[in-house]
């Protein structure tokens, strides 16, 4: 009996180390991912573009999900969990590490390439890191752990807008407008100088991640298996999972609705409200003077950045609250509850004046916070043998954040209003929500 229990103390203990890093891979591409909205705003100004045009920024980092899930998911389906996160944190590091050479030469065609490597790196993370977490423990739970794991990537994105804030933003207070009236060679000193801001910033990430990439391969992954019913391996038959499908489907809009309040916050909160704050976020005004150093050093872009910070910190709490609340409510229950709230929220985005509607955006972070984690859960779900290709389908649905930002910074120019433009990832509520009451449910289709 003695001996049983070691046994089994030992099977606990064995998975914990592998567990822990693989949550650390949460972290690191929420890192990535929220330094988007910094540099769509930067990139206007430093590289003298549209918000379409700075929209790319979102499209190139997706689209390297989109072209790269599948293939993480084949490679991963034959050289196993390890290797793959190995493979990914490479070519997240050698994407962090271009934008260096990228900003010496200052060409906006150079950083989408540098996006589009670090995200095909994190297709092979997501593609891996999602169905390990969901797989290593009992199915029933699955989705409360995913969540989980997913409240560390929560946490990451809370130092994104904050140190870019701080790193990547300059204290000048100049615009578009200021630039055209200034002569050519100060303006595009001024260019050259807001662009190389990111290099340092980008090249510490690097190293983080190369470094992480190291503890891999000295860690023994083990490899689990999730249990099925219908024996099947390979793409056979994988579409006829009615549950995985409509996953994809919701995948899509999410990803698109998120990208585009975080890409575009910060340029909404500069439009609507430039000088009147959330008074949650006007209290910390001592402490982002002490991290800046001095009152002249907060200028509207700072102060926006700090107002997505908060709305990241209450992304985070979402996840852990939305975890917590798993123990008694079922997952798709939650999803359907948070959606209807977010659908509110964004319409009051779109209508309400100034700070109000400013506020409204940012509070609805909190109730997204549990949709992609729960999304995958439910969606990878009894799939056995193909988890690792179902996975990689849903990763791949991450291409909704490459397709609708620059869509919606189109419908913001051509209407001349961020508010109008909120009525495209407004709709993705309505999927996310049907995906939570119907969508879900385990049937194969003929």
């Amino acid at each position: 009996m003695a001996q049983s229990k070691r046994k089994l103390a030992m099977s606990k203990y064995k998975y914990l180390l592998p567990f822990a890093l693989v949550t650390s891979l949460f972290f690191l591409w929420g890192i990535a991912n929220s330094l988007n909205g910094v540099l769509i705003s930067h990139f206007q100004l430093a590289l003298d573009l549209k918000r379409w045009q700075a929209g790319l920024v979102d499209s190139a980092f997706y689209f390297g999900y989109f072209v790269f899930a599948i293939p993480a998911g084949l490679f991963m389906n034959k050289f196993g969990f390890k290797k793959g996160i190995i493979f990914g944190l490479l070519l997240y590091g050698l994407g962090a590490a271009l934008f260096y050479p990228a900003a010496e030469v200052r060409v906006y065609g150079f950083f989408l390439f540098a996006l589009f490597t670090i995200a095909s790196g994190l297709a092979f993370l997501e593609t891996a890191a999602n169905p390990y977490v969901s797989i290593l423990g009992e199915p029933e739970g699955a989705a409360q752990r995913l969540n989980f794991s997913q409240s560390f990537n929560g946490l990451s994105i809370i130092f994104g807008p904050l140190l870019g804030s701080l790193l990547i933003f300059t204290n000048n207070k100049f615009n578009a407008a200021d630039l055209a009236a200034m002569p050519a060679d100060q303006a595009e000193a001024i260019r050259i100088a807001e662009a190389q801001t990111v290099q340092m910033p980008y090249l510490g990430l690097a190293a983080v991640v190369l470094f992480v990439a190291l503890l891999f391969w000295l860690t023994k992954m083990p490899e689990p298996t999730q249990p099925s019913t219908s024996g099947k391996r390979g793409w056979d038959g994988i579409f006829k999972n009615r549950h995985l499908v409509l996953a994809i489907v919701a995948q899509f809009f999410y990803v698109g609705a998120q990208a585009c309040l975080w890409g575009y916050f910060i340029d909404f909160k500069t439009t609507l409200s430039p000088d009147h704050h959330f008074f949650l976020v006007e209290a910390l005004k001592p402490f982002f003077e002490w991290m800046a150093g001095s009152s002249e050093e907060l200028t509207p872009q700072r102060w926006a950045g700090f107002h997505l910070t908060f709305s990241f910190l209450l992304f985070m709490v979402g996840r852990f609250f939305g975890t917590w609340l798993m123990s008694f409510i079922q997952p798709q229950r939650l999803l359907l509850a948070f959606s209807a709230v977010s659908l509110i929220l964004f319409i009051t985005a779109m209508t309400a004046p100034g700070l109000t509607a400013v506020v409204a955006l940012l509070s609805s972070s909190f109730f997204m916070s549990i949709m992609f984690p729960t999304i995958f859960a439910l969606g990878t779900k009894n799939l056995g043998e193909q988890v690792k290709l179902g996975s990689s389908l849903i990763i791949m649905a991450i291409v909704g954040g490459a397709v609708m930002p620059p869509l919606f910074g189109l419908l913001a120019d051509l209407t001349g209003s961020y508010q109008s433009a909120l009525f495209l990832p407004t709709l993705s509520f309505l999927v996310i929500g049907f995906y939570g009451w119907k969508g879900h449910e385990i049937k194969t289709t003929d």
